[in-house]
């Protein structure tokens, strides 16, 4: 059994002892702390929550709602929402914050609270401190009966969201509705199975093909839309001859697509792909963090705009990218920022940005993706138990590699001249993270096998 207490709430997996896995002892104390923290702070008592649909999302939800309510707060319950939905409705209910009920593309035996300011953004790695000081020193009072905080339930948000998407000037529903697609969507079984259908509804979509979008949250796979996780999908688009296929997480903050001839486009090159359609017709500075695709430099050179990098996690992309009045920003597993419309990671956005490109471009999936180029990504971990300092050993490989450029911003990341590789320390294990990215699959792997060698040599 695992619980994890990091700056962006809680997460573990379900059943088991107090503090040793996510527990309703656990959930209580937590939603109790941070519907606190927001008093203290000053943001209003409205708080907005919502949930993805894993099995235990409904007896988690019931927690949290009598442990804000207990602690004043007025909650506005989305009922089954995507990430991206809440995120959103905190800004539009002008609330003091929210809290999502995800463990995002964990299997169905985790679920999480993930925590959202008054901006509808991730909380800093302050504030998370302070909240979980406050669970660890009990440092709050339960509201008498008079002061109790209220309940009201706002379960058609999504149609708001997706009215806002259908506003955005660079969305075009007429050129979607020409191109007449022909769409396959798998939602691993959870709300994406209600949101993306929508959507496609919306943008005039109507040849759409739906797999595992009952949302019961007995997923029907791997829920991490990696390309030996989509097989089914990407054998239906290839063998009934459809135009597409998207795959969403739990959550729907990350978005997967599948070719015309059902070979993955690659996590990596959806905002890739939609970085591209912005840019050329927004100019502005491009972010996403240091682990993805050095492709999105090609792209922020094409178009002549600037491309900065951030720290691995949504919450330092976004930070970076209202520092440079970024246009479009994300990660490599398929997360897509669009500020123009709220600033969290968004697969409704995605898809809707990402068809109108494929509408105007004229051109199949298949045939946009071949414009992009094709590099390589290797995962790797080292575990390195006994070792009190990892930062000792990260800066010994920094040594071995001092002429070549590095970035020391989250880790250490170091450019090659046909790739590069980045070693991070993770937040929940005593291990080193590795990814590396080069022009060939073995250039890759060979970049990856190095940094861990040197870092086994010093363990």
């Amino acid at each position: 059994m695992t619980l994890i207490k990091s700056i962006s709430g809680i997460r573990g997996t379900i059943g088991g002892r107090p503090g040793q896995a996510l527990t309703p002892m656990d959930i209580v104390s937590i939603a109790g702390a941070f519907g606190m923290w927001l008093q203290n702070s000053g943001a209003n008592k409205k708080l907005v929550i919502g949930r993805d649909a894993r099995i235990s999302g409904e007896m988690v939800n019931q927690l949290v709602v009598g442990s804000l309510i207990s602690v004043g707060v007025e909650v506005i319950d989305l009922g089954l929402a995507t990430t991206p939905t809440v995120e959103m409705a905190v800004t539009d209910m002008n609330a003091g914050g929210g809290i999502i009920i995800t463990a995002s593309h964990n299997p169905k035996n985790w679920n999480a609270l993930k925590l959202l300011n008054s901006k509808g953004e991730f909380i800093s790695d302050q504030d998370g401190k302070d909240i979980l000081k406050l669970v660890e020193d009990k440092n709050y009072n339960y509201n008498e009966v008079d002061d109790l905080g209220n309940y009201t339930a706002e379960e058609n948000y999504l149609d708001k969201h997706i009215q806002h998407i259908l506003d955005l000037k660079l969305v075009d529903i007429d050129a979607i509705k020409a191109a007449g697609f022909s769409v396959a969507v798998d939602a691993v079984n959870s709300v994406g199975g209600i949101a993306i259908p929508r959507l496609l509804k919306a943008l005039g979509v109507n040849k759409v093909t739906e797999i595992n979008c009952i949302p019961d949250g007995h997923f029907a796979h791997n829920p991490e839309p990696l390309p030996e996780n989509i097989v089914e999908i990407s054998d239906l688009v290839k063998n009934t001859q459809l135009d597409l296929g998207i795959i969403v997480d739990p959550d729907v903050d990350r978005l997967a697509l599948v070719c015309n001839d059902g070979a993955p486009f690659g996590e990596e090159y959806t905002l890739v792909s939609v970085a591209d359609y912005i840019l050329q017709n927004t100019k502005g500075a491009l972010v996403a963090n240091l682990s993805s695709t050095m492709a999105l430099r090609g792209i922020a050179e094409k178009h002549g705009v600037e491309f900065f990098e951030s720290a691995v996690g949504e919450v330092n992309v976004v930070r970076e990218m209202n520092k440079q009045n970024a246009v479009i920003g994300g990660e490599g597993n398929g997360g897509v920022i669009y500020p123009e419309l709220h600033n969290g990671r968004d697969a409704l956005v995605g898809v809707a940005l990402f068809l109108t490109f494929l509408a105007k471009s004229k051109m199949t999936s298949a045939e946009l993706r071949a414009t992009y180029p094709d590099y390589k990504i290797e995962k790797q971990k080292v575990e390195l138990d006994g070792v009190t300092d990892l930062d000792v050993i990260i800066e010994k490989v920094r040594r071995k590699f001092i002429d070549y450029p590095s970035n020391t911003i989250d880790g250490l990341k170091i450019t090659f001249p046909e790739g590069w590789v980045h070693m991070r320390k993770s937040n929940t294990e005593q291990i080193i993270r590795i990814y590396s990215e080069a022009t060939t699959e073995k250039y890759a792997k060979d970049l990856a096998e190095c940094v861990k060698q040197l870092m086994n040599n010093q363990n």
